[in-house]
């Protein structure tokens, strides 16, 4: 047990580490997405018994943690780097350790996208890179697939579904001490409500406000369910604290949010499952969480002048109430509910949605919503390939009520699609968590 509070507290120190090095020295980002696959393929590959103890969850869940890193520092080779990552070790997962033949139904899936895909190889004209937009659109439904494919029905302890998610929140910690790196004061550059790319290291506000929401969740869950110690408590909660406030002053809403969710499912779902004696520590622990959660608000908007509570009031910095709620994101899924309702059955061709929104919006605009985009872009058989998605964790939970996680991966993935669309590999891989067959087990001594 020593040895495991050991090695946890010095995972923490270096990627504190990584986040000062590669501040210093940004070239260092290329090596750390390097370093993470090569790492990840000996961990994987070093025994006879390959992917014997699901090694290949930890490299992915690690490269999902790490993604809006590498991509805020210039690190990732590609923009679909993670992606392709985490496919392969899955994949590699698959040859080494099978999979339920009830993934069966995300090759269904995977089937149902492929009329647009033709469609765009027909219809798209000399000036639209085909190859670069079906990656663009395509890789995030794909990972998704894939990951789906090795994680349902495939059973895990729940304290090792625990170091997966740690396994994420680690390169979260880089992230976010970057961010204090790169932005120190807050004070200095937050003028307005609208999403910051100053307090987000330079990159999307949306995208690293959704990495960090899920840092929340993971160190809440550290915090409350694995904090045996006072050192423990100390550690997890300053690391949660840290990262919400940085969530929180990204000004970007999403991925807050989603966090939030995440967590009043973990207690619902807690809540319902506990006797009554853990029902009354329960309330002890949301009083707590309330605690906190208006301290670092309150901070928080001293920070930033009271803006904050004015960009979640939906006002701009005067006070004034904005007519559009979600960023502009109305307009773009008006705009592709349209386009499905004028093509209805096989949609406008995979990525192509961007290029046709330009007549109604004036202008090329990705889409933030994938729902709306598999209507739009897929037709009937997008609108399908959602009602799977969305269908098939749910029948899975009811064979596995021991999963504690289970709604609060599944809204992860419901809520980010819809505000972040699939840009990375985090609402894949988390969507794929869900369908995990979890038992609890509880050890002689319980690891941190």
């Amino acid at each position: 047990m020593k040895n495991t509070k050991f090695n946890y507290i010095s995972l923490i120190i270096l990627h504190i580490v990584i986040a000062f090095a590669v501040f210093a020295l940004p070239f260092l980002s290329k090596i750390y997405a390097f370093l993470i696959p090569v790492i990840g393929a000996f961990f994987v590959f070093k025994n006879k018994n390959k992917n014997k103890n699901n090694e290949v969850l930890y490299v992915s869940a690690y490269l999902v943690g790490a993604e809006v890193f590498l991509r805020m520092t210039g690190g990732n080779f590609n923009n679909e780097y993670v992606k392709y990552l985490v496919i392969f070790f899955m994949i590699c997962g698959m040859i080494f350790s099978n999979f339920s033949k009830n993934a069966v139904v995300y090759s269904f899936f995977l089937i149902l996208l492929l009329p647009a895909v033709l469609i765009t190889t027909e219809t798209a004209n000399f000036d639209i890179n085909i190859r670069k937009i079906l990656a663009f659109n395509l890789s995030g439904p794909f990972c998704l697939a894939i990951c789906a494919t090795y994680m349902i029905n495939r059973k895990i302890v729940f304290n090792d579904l625990q170091n997966v998610l740690k396994s994420i929140g680690f390169p979260i910690i880089t992230t976010t001490i970057y961010l204090f790196l790169y932005t120190p004061s807050i004070k200095e550059v937050v003028t307005g409500t609208q999403s910051n790319f100053a307090t987000s290291g330079g990159f999307g506000p949306n995208q690293v406000s959704t990495i960090l929401g899920l840092g929340i969740f993971v160190f809440f869950t550290q915090l409350i369910l694995f904090s045996k110690t006072k050192k423990d408590i100390f550690i997890n909660g300053g690391l949660l604290i840290f990262i919400s406030y940085r969530g929180i002053v990204t000004f970007s809403r999403g991925g807050v949010f989603t966090a939030i969710a995440m967590i009043i499912c973990l207690f619902a779902v807690v809540y319902y499952f506990s006797n009554a004696r853990g029902k009354s520590k329960f309330i002890v622990v949301f009083a707590l969480t309330g605690l906190m959660s208006i301290g670092i608000w309150t901070y928080t908007t001293l920070q930033t002048h009271g803006l904050i509570e004015k960009r979640y009031a939906n006002k701009d910095a005067r006070g004034r109430e904005k007519k559009d709620r979600l960023g502009g994101r109305e307009e773009v899924m008006n705009a592709e509910i349209n386009l499905f309702l004028n093509n209805p059955i096989f949609g406008v061709g995979a990525g192509m949605s961007k290029f046709e929104r330009v007549e109604e919006l004036g202008q090329e605009v990705a889409s933030h919503s994938e729902i709306t985009r598999l209507g739009a872009e897929h037709g009937v058989f997008g609108i399908f390939a959602f009602l799977i998605l969305f269908f098939t964790p749910i029948v899975c939970y009811l064979n596995n009520k021991q999963h504690l996680y289970f709604l609060s991966f599944f809204i992860f993935w419901l809520l980010t699609i819809n505000h972040a669309a699939m840009r990375i590999a985090a609402p894949a891989f988390v969507y794929a968590l869900s369908l995990l067959s979890v038992h609890i087990k509880i050890p002689e001594q319980t690891e941190n």
